[in-house]
């Protein structure tokens, strides 16, 4: 039950305030110094000299940063293109798929919020349906691929969209699996895997999804609204951008990545983030980060007198971990009052989903992260219950 022994100095790499214990990694990450001075010469330049910063060849340096990217994913360059988020890539691939009454999108009930609001709208938008694929926490593999296939149409599905990590839930889930079983039946794949890049050991092209999205800026250390979203070969003629720009007429992923007046210095800085991340080892960061998340979920679960059977497994190594707090919130702003209360009178940030009409307790692990941050918030959190009653 022993916690890993620290990165050496990997604390000073972060500019986080020393006062808060930040167990919430995993909501917006947090940009090494050494990245954030990167971005502020970029901004430097840009502001120094607006127009040729704009006109001069920035295309050109971002298409150079996406292949860096890209390589690091396993992604192929040429068929992925930076955006902000992985909910714009939902969004985009929504706007494209020319939806009408009677066709269905499937998630899982373990998919990201935002994502199932931007598929509430299409649906509403359009007359199609959403159908939700209902997972239970502590489904095996098999279990999994087969409560997503089981509700797939092929006469009606027009899209799947699955998480490779569950962000309410802390899962692994199979995604490669169901990608396979589904292309055998002519339904196409969005791959959710916001919380992959930086995390797993990644081989986009190798997953063979029709669509993947990850953000850059959990944990591969990249500045902020930083994500890669690839594309199958068959799909980028179909690819609309949300906002039509100047470089519309150059095709994907140009059409893009052109964003008129958009503060670029965060894309152009992201290599920086994996530069950080090779120094201090990218193997030795997972391994440490998926130790300490172990370790945490063990303490908090002896906190709670949780039942160690009904503690999810994330199913691979992963540097988050839930665990089942005994509360039943009302509705999701409930549970985000509770986790403002742990904020407030703990100092401890983390993150409280609400998931089935129960509370959870997600938390994460990072370079910067020790064991007592998790057993500070162990000896506190039986408090921090009562007190929300």
């Amino acid at each position: 039950m022993d916690a890993p022994p620290p990165v050496p100095g990997a604390r000073l790499l972060f500019s986080l305030d020393p006062a808060v214990v930040h167990l919430n990694h995993g909501a917006f990450g947090a940009v090494p110094v050494p990245v954030q001075r990167a971005q502020q010469r970029l901004r430097d330049e840009m502001d120094a000299n607006p127009v040729r910063f704009f006109t001069r060849g920035l295309g050109e340096r971002l298409a150079h940063g996406r292949r860096h990217l890209a390589s690091f994913l396993g992604a192929d360059p040429d068929h992925t293109t930076l955006v902000t988020n992985t909910t714009t890539a939902v969004a985009v691939v929504l706007a494209s798929l020319d939806l009408a009454a009677g066709d269905e999108i499937v998630t899982t009930d373990h998919g990201y919020g935002a994502v199932d609001l931007a598929v509430a709208r299409a649906c509403t938008r359009t007359g199609a349906k959403h159908v939700v694929a209902p997972v239970p926490l502590l489904a095996t593999d098999d279990e999994i691929v087969a409560a997503v296939t089981a509700t797939v149409r092929a006469d009606r599905t027009r899209l799947v969209i699955v998480d490779l990590v569950t962000s309410p839930t802390a899962r692994v889930f199979p995604a490669a699996r169901i990608v396979a079983q589904l292309r055998t039946r002519g339904v196409p794949v969005f791959v959710d895997g916001a919380h992959a890049p930086g995390s797993l050991p990644l081989d986009v092209s190798a997953l063979d999804a029709d669509f993947f999205v990850g953000n850059l800026h959990k944990w591969a250390y990249a500045p902020r609204g930083t994500a890669l979203f690839t594309v199958a070969a068959a799909w980028v003629p179909r690819i609309r951008p949300l906002v039509v720009s100047w470089a519309d007429a150059e095709g994907f992923p140009a059409r893009h990545e052109s964003l008129g007046t958009r503060d670029y210095t965060g894309w152009l800085a992201a290599p920086a983030g994996l530069f950080v991340l090779r120094s201090l080892g990218v193997s030795r960061v997972r391994e440490h980060n998926d130790a300490l998340a172990g370790y945490g979920q063990r303490v908090l679960a002896q906190a709670l007198h949780a039942d160690p059977n009904e503690v999810p497994d994330p199913g691979a190594a992963l540097p988050m971990r839930v665990v089942p707090l005994p509360l039943r919130p009302a509705d999701p702003q409930a549970a985000q009052d509770f986790r403002n209360h742990i904020a407030d009178r703990s100092g401890i940030e983390v993150s409280v989903p609400f998931w089935r009409g129960q509370a959870l307790l997600r938390i994460c692990a990072q370079v910067y992260n020790t064991a007592q941050d998790y057993q500070r918030l162990a000896q506190a959190l039986p408090g921090l219950l009562r007190g929300a009653g």
